[in-house]
């Protein structure tokens, strides 16, 4: 992806290629960069001590939201945050964006009451894309059947609860949050 980024910058510098068709490439590439920047993240081995500063994270939300049907609102804005953390909330943004097949907003936020805590809600509801994957979330059982298209429903239990977290969903009327 950065190669054929460099290689559209180069091309655009030169004048040679103009038009509505060199703009749906770079933002193409741009969308794919994005996507594997925010995977990387969710599913790589997060090493002891790597820290994240919130610039970063919204750089690859603010580059995701560009091109889909998803936006994210990121508000903790205190210092750097370790990529285990961060990892966590990726991998529940996964989880709603699956139960969000008409788009939305996606709000990650620390609550006051538990500053290492994380909440992350989103339009989603229980019943997509299927009730069982929400108890895997909520139990961390059954991960093993867990279809690969949905893998971060059995991830998210297993990276919550290697550091003794503990997963709480709470659905209303408007979406659901999950906190962790």
């Amino acid at each position: 992806m950065g190669a054929i980024q460099n290689g559209i910058e180069l091309l655009s510098l030169e004048g040679a290629v103009r038009g509505p068709e060199m703009m749906l490439i770079s933002d193409s590439v741009s969308s794919a960069s994005a996507k594997i920047r925010f995977l990387r993240i969710a599913f790589g081995l997060a090493g002891h001590g790597q820290q994240i500063g919130p610039k970063e994270v919204c750089s690859i939300l603010d580059d995701l939201s560009q091109s889909g049907r998803i936006t994210y609102d990121w508000t903790p804005q205190e210092g750097s945050f370790d990529r285990s953390d961060i990892q966590e909330v990726f991998l529940a943004m996964l989880c709603l964006e699956s139960a969000m097949p008409q788009g939305g907003a996606i709000s990650v936020t620390r609550p006051d009451d538990n500053p290492k805590g994380w909440e992350v809600s989103g339009p989603a509801k229980t019943d997509r894309p299927d009730s069982f994957l929400w108890e895997t979330v909520k139990t961390g059982e059954g991960a093993e059947t867990v279809m690969p298209a949905h893998v971060q429903f059995a991830l998210l239990p297993a990276v919550v609860a290697e550091r003794f977290g503990q997963i709480t969903l709470t659905e209303t009327e408007h979406g659901l949050t999950i906190s962790f």
